[in-house]
């Protein structure tokens, strides 16, 4: 067995301190770059330049990689390269308000802009009231009101020539121009008018008729007249006005001549002054609501002159590169954007100055980082995502909307144009998914940055992890470690790895470890931190998350568990398993026994009966049954049956890691060999009897040892591992020291010749020509006891016998018995019915009691 058992040095990989040439990490230079994740970065950096769409990046990995850190410091890097965008303003479109408009503008010229509107919005108040009351305005007016009086005037006395020619005169008072009948050529007093005789009345009235035929044309002219001079009235303050505005301004218009937008936005803001010219010729103001709701509603002229404000929607002001953003929170609102509203009065009010920003519109011309796990799981965000990027512009709309929920009308502003690089943060199963079921995910999604678990131990990383313990003493003003605890650190890194020429890329796990290393050594009251405060942390963290294994080794002492770690055993086995809670796992022995005996059944795997075993488990023990008939089952047939279980195992297992360990209990109860109850075995298997590695090795090994060291180390004690998985021995020291005192022996091996020769002390044995194996070899055994269960015994020779007996009777019974009921049936043909009373004729020479001549006798 000596030369299946591994030296201390095979279990552990010491850093070597010749590669850490400083003393402390005060003399190393901090570490900027991220370490270990040269592929992600290469795609994350070719992401980030690519300006093309689709060419969106999704970061995947596991958690605590340093996934968001490098995403942060690569996108802010790119950022720099980039000029800051856009500006963006929502303003109020006077021709549809449901549809504000959206200006762009350079980086800060929107506060300018709002700036500049809200000056001239204040100055046209005054400036519009003051030219109405203004001299050039009034002689204005008053010489069309001196062109109206001139020309009423004119068609009044002609209306008073031919009213005279009828006894009426014409005259103006404050209900307009009425007619007055006249006595004498003198208006007619209203005496005298209720003093007419009835002829003299009815002479009036038909005069009057008369007179309105003859001056109907002349009162068209008079009323065109009245609508000439308002309309002209309407026409000069419209050009006063729009006079005004346009030269406030112009600046604004030469300013901004390529933007459409602002245009666009200027011209219909002019329309509007000039359409609602009264509430500005009262220097903007305007009788106040009196009543008893009087203060609860808002003063009518502020309401109104909202009209003119901006709303800022977006302000790149004084930003010097392309945003970066981080989606913490990427609902479907704080993503695209919404619109809020004002109760008044039970009523929900809303307008161009409650439309609010999403995420996108900050990040927009920049880059916005998302996490998947945050955005799939908030109602229709990922789909609005799709849209926008999809569509290259963001759109803001209610969810009501999209869903029908509400029809009530709301706004609809304008799209925004969109521009962003989204960054997804997640693992790779989420990836897959998103991948194979999600085709617009496929299209905008091109770039996949795969986060490594492990890097190589090289002196460069080792270098970098150095650097990076320096990074974080002097940013988080933490004690410096000597090159004993960096080394310490290191070793650690790649127990964390599970490999001696890997280390850990979990970067999260190695600053939590900086960090309690340096409280462990301020209780110390050391200046530096040793190796010996790395050694303190590691055990405290173990000891804040191992209560469950206490309670399993507990259990172990006490004999809840079954388990023998010393004797042997005929059909039973040590195996192991990983089990734990949480970020704590640990290694559990488990007994597992095998019963074999006649049969045809096969291997049954009472777990999988049990159904407490997983796909992986089942699929190990139905290789087991590949391997036998390969090995014993060319010249005969592999007529057994067999039953394997872990024992006090109710939780359920899973993986082929336990295997060969079956495979071994299997031998040992075929060949009646007993197996050595002090080693401990691990392994998956392939139907040639190779021995393939396996995960949690350390975990497994350190977990027996435990037990083992509970019911006391007696030398012969072990644990069989593939030899693959030599390399990823990181054992504690403890382990180390019982190997080098000869107390505990840890053992690789190749392929299951080799593990059943060290379980049983018994040869495995070869292949002769003839199909035997090497005399009392434990395959010679095997193949005997095989050979056996096919051959059948004198006892069930003799049952056989009479079992064939039983077997001929009873057909020669059922032969009897059918040609009986077929001379029955023969019979009853042959007789003639009869139909009156009286006995029935029988045939001749046959008498009527007598049995049937062809009835034989029985054999």
């Amino acid at each position: 067995m000596k030369k299946f058992g591994l030296e201390p040095h095979q279990l552990t990989r010491a850093c070597d301190l010749n590669c850490l040439p400083f003393e402390t990490t005060e003399e190393l230079e901090p570490l900027k770059a991220i370490m270990g994740q040269d592929r992600a970065v290469e795609a994350v950096k070719f992401g980030l330049k690519m300006k093309r769409k689709g060419y969106n990046i999704y970061v995947g990995g596991s958690w605590g990689t340093g996934r968001n850190s490098l995403v942060r410091h690569l996108s802010e890097a790119a950022a720099k390269l980039r000029t800051p965008p856009k500006d963006w303003l929502y303003v109020n479109n006077f021709k549809v308000a449901r549809t504000p408009i959206a200006i762009g503008l350079p980086p800060g010229e929107g506060k300018e802009f709002v700036k500049s509107m809200n000056f001239i919005i204040s100055f046209l108040k005054k400036e519009i009231a003051n030219a109405f009351s203004g001299k050039d305005y009034e002689n204005d007016r008053a010489g069309l009101l001196q062109e109206y009086t001139e020309n009423t005037q004119t068609i009044i006395d002609e209306l008073n020539e031919i009213g005279e020619k009828y006894g009426f005169r014409f005259a103006q008072n404050e209900r307009g121009l009425i007619s007055i009948p006249l006595k004498n050529n003198e208006p007619m007093t209203e005496e005298e008018y209720r003093n007419l005789s009835e002829s003299d009345f009815e002479t009036l009235k038909e005069q009057s008729a008369k007179l309105s035929i003859e001056t109907s044309d002349l009162f068209n002219r008079l009323r065109g007249a009245e609508e000439q001079f308002r309309q002209k009235m309407m026409d000069l303050d419209a050009k006063t006005g729009r006079r005004i505005a346009t030269f406030h301004l112009a600046e604004m218009f030469e300013k901004y001549r390529d933007n459409e937008a602002v245009i666009q936005y200027l011209n219909y803001l002019i329309d509007d002054i000039v359409e609602h010219l009264e509430r500005f010729k009262n220097d903007g103001g305007e009788e106040e609501s009196t009543g008893p709701l009087a203060a609860l509603m808002p003063k009518s002229s502020e309401s109104f002159f909202d009209r003119y404000t901006i709303n800022q929607f977006v302000n790149n002001d004084g930003k010097e590169q392309a945003p970066v953003v981080f989606a913490s929170n990427p609902t479907y609102y704080n993503l695209l954007g919404g619109i809020e509203y004002k109760n008044e009065l039970g009523v929900l009010k809303t307008d161009f100055t409650m439309i609010k920003p999403g995420l996108l519109h900050e990040a927009n011309g920049g880059y916005l980082i998302v996490l998947a796990k945050d955005i799939l799981t908030m109602p229709f965000a990922w789909k609005g995502l799709m849209r926008a990027l999809l569509d290259d512009e963001i759109t803001i709309e209610s969810l009501g909307s999209q869903t029908g929920a509400i029809v009530s009308t709301t706004l609809k502003p304008q799209p925004i144009p969109l521009d962003v690089k989204i960054i997804l943060i997640g693992d790779q199963y989420t990836y897959q998914l998103l991948y194979y079921y999600d085709e617009e995910f496929r299209k905008l999604f091109k770039v996949m940055a795969d986060f490594d678990i492990e890097m190589d131990r090289s002196e460069d990383n080792i270098d970098k992890i150095a650097r990076f313990i320096a990074k974080h003493c002097h940013e988080d003003g933490l004690r410096h470690f000597s090159r004993c605890a960096v080394g310490r650190v290191i070793e650690q890194s790649s127990r964390q790895a599970d490999d001696q020429n890997k280390l850990s890329s979990h970067l999260n796990k190695l600053v939590d470890l900086i960090y309690e290393a340096d409280s462990w050594a301020d209780e110390d009251g050391s200046e530096i931190v040793e190796s010996k405060h790395v050694e303190i942390a590691l055990e405290m963290m173990e000891k804040r998350n191992n209560k469950i294994e206490e309670k399993v080794l507990e259990m172990f002492e006490n004999g809840d568990y079954l388990l023998d770690v010393s004797g042997e055993k005929v059909g039973e086995i040590n195996g192991l398993a990983v089990t734990g809670s949480g970020q704590y796992q640990f290694g559990k022995p488990t007994k597992i026994t095998v019963s074999t005996y006649r049969g045809r059944a096969g291997i049954i795997n009472i777990e999988r009966e049990a159904r407490t075993s997983g796909a992986i488990h089942d699929k190990g023990v139905m290789i087991i049954s590949g391997y036998l008939g390969h090995k014993f089952a060319q010249d005969k047939p592999l007529a057994l049956t067999a039953s394997i279980v872990f024992e006090q195992l109710y939780s359920g297992i899973d993986g082929d890691s336990a295997s060969s360990t079956e495979l071994y209990a299997l031998l040992s109860s075929l060949s009646e060999l007993p197996i050595r109850q002090s080693i401990a075995v691990t392994g998956s298997v392939n139907q040639r009897g190779e021995i393939q590695p396996i995960g949690g090795v350390n975990e497994k090994i350190h977990g027996y040892f435990k037990v083992c060291k509970l019911k006391g180390l007696n030398g012969e004690q072990g644990v069989i591992i593939p030899q693959q998985n030599v390399k990823n021995l990181m054992l504690p020291e403890e382990i180390i020291d019982a190997v080098k005192a000869g107390t505990f022996h840890i053992y690789s091996v190749k392929n299951i010749d080799e593990g059943i020769e060290i379980l049983t002390g018994v040869e495995a044995g070869d292949m002769n020509p003839d199909g035997s194996y090497t005399k009392d070899s434990v395959y010679d055994r095997v193949n005997r006891k095989l050979q056996e269960l096919i051959t059948p015994s004198p006892a069930e020779l003799e049952a056989l016998r009479v079992a064939k007996a039983i077997k001929s009777e009873l057909e020669e019974k059922t032969v009897l018995e059918e040609d009986q009921g077929q001379d029955e049936n023969e019979s009853d043909k042959d007789t003639e019915p009869v139909s009156g009373p009286g006995p029935n004729p029988l045939p001749e020479d046959e008498p009527e009691d007598e049995p049937e001549d062809d009835v034989g006798d029985p054999v």
